[in-house]
């Protein structure tokens, strides 16, 4: 069963990064959108920068960054052909890269674990969506907050109905440490006509404290044009 997203979203302060891939209601447009957020000043001090294939994270105020390394990275790509990769980390590159070598993108995630940043074991989560709008999300998480095994869950989508979606995040909400999402993704419905629409509602949906950036994308299937709505919260 379909459930809201904003509904899900207002009742979670802390999801953490989330990924939404879907189809839109006309069953016109592929559906991508991903969001950030953060707890500490130094993952709070960044925002959505707009590059040449797809979007960047850049510190806010670099006189604030600390550590770089886990939080400054190319959350979406698209490749020639039409193909656009999304994730929360530089695994972005590490599928690119394999795809570009005529791999899927499972063999690079096979190269790749969650995040090195015990005790939580970031989970690494990905999103792949084909140019006629087929969509995989996947995620590489720590088994029961245990660093020694890595598992890794692929989740395909070849015929994705309209107005329909599947969300998918790092945590299943706040804590110490915080805990990694559980389940499958959650199906959820996509009713917004366009990119502007539905990033609205889900930026007013995130909690006003933690929430970061925002990222929405529409692609026509047939024209493969893009309509592409960014917010952030330093602007």
């Amino acid at each position: 069963m379909k459930q809201d997203l904003c509904a899900l979203l207002r009742g979670n302060s802390y999801p953490g990064r989330g990924i939404l891939l879907g189809r839109s209601a006309d069953n016109k447009s592929a559906v991508i959108a991903y969001f950030i957020m953060g707890r500490s000043e130094n993952s709070r001090n960044r925002v959505f920068e707009e590059t040449e294939d797809g979007i960047r994270t850049r510190a806010f105020d670099e006189s604030k960054m600390t550590d770089p390394s886990l939080i400054i990275y190319h959350p979406v790509r698209r490749l020639e052909g039409g193909t656009t990769i999304v994730t929360n980390g530089d695994q972005t590159d590490t599928i690119r890269d394999a795809m570009a070598q005529g791999h899927c993108y499972r063999h690079g995630l096979h190269t790749r674990t969650f995040e090195p940043d015990g005790p939580n074991w970031t989970p690494r989560i990905s999103g792949v969506v084909t140019p006629e709008g087929k969509y995989a999300l996947s995620i590489l998480k720590s088994l029961d907050g245990d660093p020694s095994c890595c598992c890794r869950y692929f989740y395909e989508y070849d015929a994705p109905a309209a107005g329909t979606g599947h969300f998918i995040s790092t945590y299943q909400g706040d804590g110490d440490p915080l805990p990694s999402f559980a389940g499958e993704p959650i199906p959820v419905g996509v009713a917004a006509p366009d990119a502007s629409a539905l990033a609205k509602a889900l930026w007013e949906s995130l909690n006003g404290d933690n929430k970061v950036s925002l990222f929405v994308e529409y692609i026509d299937m047939e024209r493969g044009s893009l309509h592409t709505t960014i917010y952030n919260k330093h602007c």
